[in-house]
């Protein structure tokens, strides 16, 4: 296994014909930051072209999934019109990337998924969620639009009226609640997530190679469609929704408390 070249943040190993993707900020709770956005941008066409895969693990070091977005990061973003502008075509690779991926994608939510972390989960092939995980997209809340979030992907996989419920409230999502809403497959006991997504990925991987990927790819076409109806305009929205004073209001009240707390 060779040619990744991801930075510290996404660590990718294998486990024979597996490559398990780790997201790696465990200090705090794998936040993404500019680097492990723009790793995650990269990642999935690195793996398409892996001749030596068969399936994929994504999952979080630490205690979580993925926590979102950094403040710091955000706050760059409303700052930085060349970085944010980096970070929309990096949003739009996420999602092109793991939707055309022909390797099965699992995901093992060992912890809270939020934002782009939740994004991560609902583009995954099948999603295995420890009891104790649960799933939230708060872009609304904060002042943002997810370009790749919750109201691209969770109508194909819920109701529609569910799906905006809580893509318009942020509401947590329990694991049991994600796995009765379709958005998850599998609820774990928090020790064993790793380890059934890791069975799941080995079961696949021995499948016939052609037949799982042609059967993935006219699945994923569905999915395909719909975002590529979506994406152009939920990534215009997020761009101007940076502006917002709302957004604004969040950062300055976040990085506040960060500040008095150090």
């Amino acid at each position: 296994m060779s040619g990744y070249g991801m930075p510290p943040e996404i660590e990718v190993t294998a486990d024979g014909p597996i490559r398990i993707v780790t997201l790696n900020r465990p200090d705090a709770l794998n936040a993404t930051n500019h680097a492990l956005h723009e790793g995650l941008g990269a990642i999935f066409p690195r793996l398409d072209a892996d001749e030596e895969a068969r399936a994929v693990v994504l999952t979080g070091a630490g205690r979580a999934f993925s926590a979102g977005g950094d403040f710091s990061y955000l706050d760059e973003l409303t700052k930085d019109d060349d970085l944010r502008r980096q970070t929309l075509v990096d949003a739009r690779r996420i999602v092109t990337g793991m939707v055309q991926c022909r390797l099965p994608i699992i995901a093992a939510v060992n912890g809270p998924a939020v934002g782009l972390g939740c994004s991560l989960a609902a583009l995954s092939d099948i999603v295995f969620m420890a009891e104790s995980a649960h799933l939230a997209d708060p872009h609304v809340m904060v002042g943002l639009v997810a370009a790749d979030g919750g109201p691209v992907t969770w109508p194909l996989l819920t109701s529609l009226q569910l799906a905006k419920e809580y893509a318009l409230t942020g509401d947590r999502i329990s694991a049991h609640r994600a796995a009765q809403m379709g958005l998850a497959n599998h609820v774990c006991a928090d020790d064993e997530v790793m380890s059934e997504a890791l069975a799941c990925a080995r079961r696949l991987a021995a499948m016939p190679r052609r037949t799982l990927e042609d059967t993935k790819r006219v699945l994923n076409l569905h999915l395909e469609r719909a975002v590529l109806a979506t994406l152009d305009f939920a990534i215009a929205a997020e761009d101007r929704s940076f502006l917002s004073p709302e957004l604004r209001a969040t950062l300055d009240r976040q990085l506040s408390k960060r500040s008095s707390a150090t």
